[in-house]
């Protein structure tokens, strides 16, 4: 199998696998018809039905109005996708994810005439520029606020520590050269970078990576506790890979970008400038997001003002839907890498795996795997479900089953819930604790357990048999058949 060192070697790879990868030359609309069409040929997710789990990804070659451009999409969107494009199995990502963390690689700098990433270079300072020409990105939806970037690595540099750190944020594009660029609350690392920037009254620079190394996309979505500000995430992508990742210096900004990407935007973060996001469509909605449902556009987003762009030729543009699988990938995996870390450290190997399944986007919904093997283990379970909770702050609901149960086959996870759970006793709320702003449910018009906006009742189900029922709660047990014997109908 040929080797994943970059979005294009990527692209390869799965081409070569069956059912892996879709390559269209029809021409397809940036503004929501490339979304429409991957809605039925894999987005999966909490995207709205009908829709299709563990479709293939899909390159879009002949894009409207961006000759030379190409767009894809659906690259992570399937767990077995992203199994292959790591080298390991599907049931063990959240383990590898866990070891890269324990395990990182710094990046390294190269220089810029080895950067394939800055084969084309256009300048802000060109009376023709356009990022909205120059960049094909998408809207997901036709209410969207305006073309967005959902696949971009921002990059950017404590002005007081020179820690570095890169997130994925969402970006509409909103004018020639000007960018909105939205942080969820709640202390992002670039978020407090931006505010040391703005009491200095200077711009903060920063790069925008896009059409990457998939386990760069993926790495850059662990969060507090598992890296903490100060740990630059690019650490755990080189652990990932078992290489480091290749930075190069950006051309207009004081600041680095990743030398193999398809396209970088060398922008400024200006201080105290904002822009409402819908300026242009005055739809009211921004673009949709994880939890499957469209988001409000805000009134006042920070500006990037753009400087450059550079791309290698004939770029290739990566974008996402919100509420697709994909998004399950990049957020889930790391979410069970980060669990399954805390778990290791606290109960040694009670807890046998971590699920973070798509019905919560990757963030507020975790299966965990625990074995009871003597009395003194009963209780440990929900240990671990509160173990989850300090583990990942955003995550709402912790269901926890047995070692007979498979995590990953969502009907087995009710099936234990309705045969092994009682509500009265096996239902654990804690009521009043923060979770991401973007759970609509979580808001005082809802409950009023919920005293602000963003707070939230989280609750462990546990699914599990007591450890001295165990005996009565047997699974009928099947013949282990030859499989070599029945190799042609398996």
């Amino acid at each position: 199998m040929k080797k994943c060192t970059d979005l294009r070697s990527c692209i390869d790879m799965l081409r070569d696998i069956p059912g892996q990868l879709i390559e269209t030359d029809i021409e397809a609309d940036p503004h929501a018809e490339i979304s429409g069409v991957y809605r039925h040929v894999g987005a999966g997710g909490t995207v709205m039905r009908p829709t299709k789990q563990n479709g293939p990804a899909m390159v879009f070659n002949n894009v409207k109005g961006h000759p030379g451009a190409r767009v894809c999409t659906g690259i992570l969107a399937s767990r077995q996708r992203v199994g292959y494009i790591l080298g390991e199995k599907p049931e063990r990502l959240g383990f590898k994810l866990m070891e890269a963390v324990s395990n990182p690689i710094p990046p390294v700098l190269i220089p810029n005439e080895r950067a394939v990433c800055q084969q084309e270079v256009y300048l802000a300072s060109d009376p023709d520029f356009d990022v909205r020409k120059l960049v094909p990105a998408p809207t997901n939806t036709e209410e969207d606020a305006g073309p967005y970037i959902t696949m971009g690595l921002c990059y950017a540099t404590d002005p007081e520590t020179g820690e570095k750190d890169v997130t994925i944020h969402r970006l509409c594009l909103q004018g020639k050269d000007i960018i909105s660029m939205y942080f969820v609350p709640g202390g992002r690392h670039l978020d407090i970078f931006r505010e040391k920037y703005e009491k200095m009254g200077k711009p903060m620079p920063i790069s925008i990576s896009i059409g990457v190394d998939p386990a760069i996309c993926i790495a850059s979505c662990f969060e507090s506790p598992t890296t903490p500000i100060g740990y630059d995430e690019l650490h755990c992508a080189g652990g990932l890979r078992g290489e480091p990742v290749e930075l190069t210096k950006c051309l207009t900004i004081d600041e680095l970008c990743i030398a193999n990407s398809e396209y970088v935007l060398e922008c400024e973060l200006i201080p105290g400038e904002y822009i409402r996001e819908d300026i242009n469509t005055n739809t009211g909605y921004a673009m949709p997001e994880f939890p499957g449902y469209i988001g409000a556009a805000l009134p006042a987003v920070p500006v990037l003002k753009v400087k450059a762009v550079t791309t290698r030729h004939n770029p290739i543009m990566q974008t996402v839907i919100g509420p697709s699988e994909e998004h399950v990938s990049m957020a889930g995996l790391p979410t069970e890498a980060s669990i399954l870390l805390m778990e290791k450290k606290a109960l040694n190997d009670f807890v046998q795996n971590v699920y973070c399944a798509p019905f919560g986007g990757g963030k507020y919904g975790a299966v965990i795997q625990v074995k009871k093997v003597a009395p003194i283990d009963e209780g440990k379970q929900r240990q671990a479900g509160l173990i989850a909770f300090a583990a990942f702050r955003e995550l709402k609901h912790v269901f926890l089953v047995d070692e007979d149960v498979d995590l990953f086959d969502i009907n087995d996870v009710i099936w234990a819930m309705t045969t092994r759970f009682q509500a009265d006793m096996d239902m654990i709320p804690i009521p009043g604790v923060r979770l991401h702003p973007l759970e609509p449910s979580s808001d005082p018009a809802y409950s009023t357990s919920c005293r602000h906006h963003g707070c939230a009742c989280k609750a462990i189900f546990d699914c599990t048999v007591p450890f001295d029922l165990k005996d009565k709660f047997k699974r009928c047990s099947f013949m282990n058949i030859d499989k070599d014997k029945w190799a042609d109908v398996l």
